[in-house]
């Protein structure tokens, strides 16, 4: 379960103490990968120290040192402000994690081949409250995307081509990759990207055999 230790209810005066804290050096603020992670309360923005892809660092379930940290609350009711007191950051806590190129590492031609050849692309939209997110997820052939509401030893998921939202308010511009946590998702709807909605079905009647429709 959700640790929840960033809930704003229990962190106000931390925040207070954080803010009155030394900045760190600009040495430091140019180590580790970016990150702008999202809880049910809270936006952390700062920079992660991690090897290798985020997405596989989250999925090991650990305590990551974070620096350079800033914060404010998820409704935006304040600016992101100074937190240097925040060292590191549970991996259940966080509903979103918005990421950017630097963050996954680059493909030769061959892998981006197998990974065309051994995964399926579906565009969705995944509910994970108080957020919605529509982009596209790549699964195993045979796996339909319903199945990301299994519990699975992959604890976040890639979503690509992403938009993330907050009620009607976007919660980032360019962004490349939303890493979705699927402890918090609660629905799974294939959709049409181009507008957000349930693929309509085709009039008339189908040839034979199972299309894509029979399975959304």
């Amino acid at each position: 379960m959700p640790l929840n230790f960033l809930r704003r209810k229990k962190s106000e005066d931390a925040a207070g103490a954080a803010a009155a804290a030394p900045a760190r050096s600009p040495v430091a603020a140019r180590t580790g990968l970016a990150f702008d992670g999202l809880t049910e309360e809270w936006r952390l923005v700062g920079r992660m120290n991690v090897d290798g892809r985020l997405l596989d660092s989250l999925n090991k379930r650990e305590a990551i040192e974070i620096h350079d940290v800033q914060w404010a609350p998820i409704d935006g009711s304040a600016p992101l402000s100074p937190a240097p007191g925040l060292k590191s950051v549970n991996p259940y806590d966080l509903i979103l994690v918005l990421a950017g190129p630097d963050s996954m590492p680059d493909l030769s031609e061959e892998e981006k081949a197998a990974h065309r050849v051994h995964k399926v692309s579906y565009d969705v939209a995944l509910e994970a409250p108080p957020f919605r997110v529509i982009g596209t997820v790549l699964m195993h052939p045979g796996a339909e995307p319903d199945r990301l509401l299994d519990r699975a030893t992959e604890m976040f998921v890639a979503v690509t081509d992403a938009q993330a939202f907050l009620g009607d308010e976007a919660v980032a511009g360019d962004i490349d990759t939303v890493l979705l946590n699927r402890f918090y998702l609660r629905g799974v709807e294939q959709i049409d990207k181009r507008t957000g909605l349930k693929p309509q079905k085709l009039p008339g009647a189908p040839l034979g055999g199972i299309s894509w429709q029979d399975r959304s």
